[in-house]
């Protein structure tokens, strides 16, 4: 089975849950286990909290979520056009954060990680960034 899926919304906290249901449902006809599909809600969930967090802090934009299955193969790829990242070794430690006054953790990039077969960040100060992960279903 091969299914594409390309949608942008505002950067709201709201839109996480949005995102999440929208992987849980695009990825269902392939009757995933209940741990893939939680693990593909979380990974989901902490790359776009990442894109309205970190990405759009003073800014306004969309964060774009791609869907794409390619047999058993779920590609995932979560886009800003926000702040970027300075330094993406260092953003992928885990316990770094950039906001500690709000009481993140830092494990974010170590979450989706775990949760996912890869994981690919791209990303420029000012430019935005790009997650990319895979799951084989």
């Amino acid at each position: 089975m091969n299914n594409y899926l390309k949608t942008q919304f505002p950067p709201l906290d709201i839109n996480e849950s949005l995102a999440r249901g929208m992987a849980a449902f695009f990825i269902l006809p392939l009757d995933p286990s209940v741990e893939d599909a939680e693990d593909v809600k979380t990974a989901v969930s902490e790359a776009v909290t990442n894109a309205i967090i970190h990405g759009y802090r003073d800014r306004s934009g969309a964060v774009e979520l791609e869907l794409n299955l390619e047999g058993r193969e779920l590609t995932v790829t979560v886009r800003d056009s926000g702040a970027g990242i300075e330094d993406i070794e260092r953003a992928r430690t885990p316990m770094f954060t950039t906001r500690p006054e709000e009481e993140r953790s830092g494990m974010g990039f170590t979450i989706m990680e775990s949760f996912m077969d890869s994981l690919e960040v791209e990303s420029a100060p000012g430019c935005g960034t790009a997650v990319t992960m895979k799951k084989r279903l």
